[in-house]
């Protein structure tokens, strides 16, 4: 058995242009009636999908969805779960905590025309209605040069997404669920005023790289809790990668500034050595960018959406 990337949801490719992510919370009014809603949504989401590229081939429209564990065990109870899906529990170091922010539903949708977007969200949201509520709903732009909004290019050491989808897709190693993946959702909050009292000299040493070229620098020439030092998984000697998307979003005239970011994975736990080596280390960009959500989901592949819309889970 291996990856077929035909059954793969979106999510090996890049964050895109225009982007919305949603969190979503069922009310659990009715079991079986979010059950339909539910399968409902699966059944006629890739029509949806399919109907905007074809009205709109040129939108480069890509979607992501997806389920917590706590909606997972809720909506199929009787059904297998993917092995590594778990609730998001907050991370607490010395200095900064990850917080856990519950969350059912999770969609990740992207294309070069902010309508596309729009557009789709609300024929979701025709299905779903009155029976979930928002936990967050954040707008993404993709920013000059493709760099986060602290100015640096963002995803450098991301493994090469189309070369490599692996690192995001799960395998064999858990047959029910192949094709899937496990994507991490965090949203932070950056304090600009103070990243932007530093001197670019110390902005480098705290992300490891210098900002107008990206080019990594020496390990003497960076802090010792350097964000791209603290974020990898080296456990047994070997580097880990998942695939990264970090979505730069803002309300200027409030002087709210942010990163969404979106970890894929073939294997949770690699996200979680990641997670727990930042914010146990004290990773130096953690002065300036407060988390404000966490939540794990499973994105099933495009066959096991079929099953939910099928009831043969």
């Amino acid at each position: 058995m291996s990856i077929d990337l035909k059954d793969v949801q979106d999510v090996y490719k890049d964050a895109g242009e225009n982007i919305i992510f949603s969190t979503l919370m069922l009310k659990r009014d009715d079991l079986a009636h979010d059950q339909e809603i539910i399968a409902n949504l699966a059944e006629h989401l890739p029509a949806f999908i399919n109907s905007l590229n074809v009205r709109y081939p040129d939108a480069k429209l890509a979607v992501a969805f997806g389920f917590s564990r706590r909606a997972w065990d809720y909506l199929f109870p009787d059904a297998p779960r993917p092995a590594e899906l778990e609730a998001f529990a907050p991370i607490t170091g010395p200095k900064y905590t990850a917080p856990a922010t519950p969350a059912d539903l999770f969609f990740h949708i992207r294309a070069r025309n902010s309508a596309i977007p729009f557009e789709l969200m609300s024929e979701i949201m025709t299905i779903l209605g009155d029976h979930v509520t928002v936990v967050d709903e954040t707008h993404g732009f993709r920013y000059f040069e493709g760099r986060a909004i602290i100015g640096f290019v963002d995803g450098t050491e991301n493994p090469s997404a189309l070369d490599t989808p692996e690192y995001a897709i799960i395998g064999d190693e858990d047959p029910q669920f192949i094709n899937g993946s496990y994507a991490f959702a965090q949203k932070y909050m950056h304090n600009m005023d103070a990243w932007n009292k530093l001197k670019v000299e110390q902005q480098e040493a705290a992300i490891g790289r210098k900002k107008f070229n990206d080019i990594e620098l020496d390990d003497d020439q960076k802090a010792a809790n350097a964000h791209n030092v603290v974020s990898q998984d080296n456990k047994d000697g070997i580097e880990h990668k998942i695939v990264r998307m970090n979505v730069p979003f803002s309300n200027p005239s409030e002087k709210e500034n942010g990163t969404y970011f979106i970890g894929y994975a073939r294997h949770w736990q690699v996200t979680k050595r990641m997670l727990e080596g930042m914010f146990t280390k004290s990773d130096r960009l953690l002065d300036f960018s407060t988390p404000v959500s966490g939540e794990i989901f499973f994105i099933p592949s495009k066959s096991v959406l079929a099953a939910i819309a099928d009831n043969t889970l």
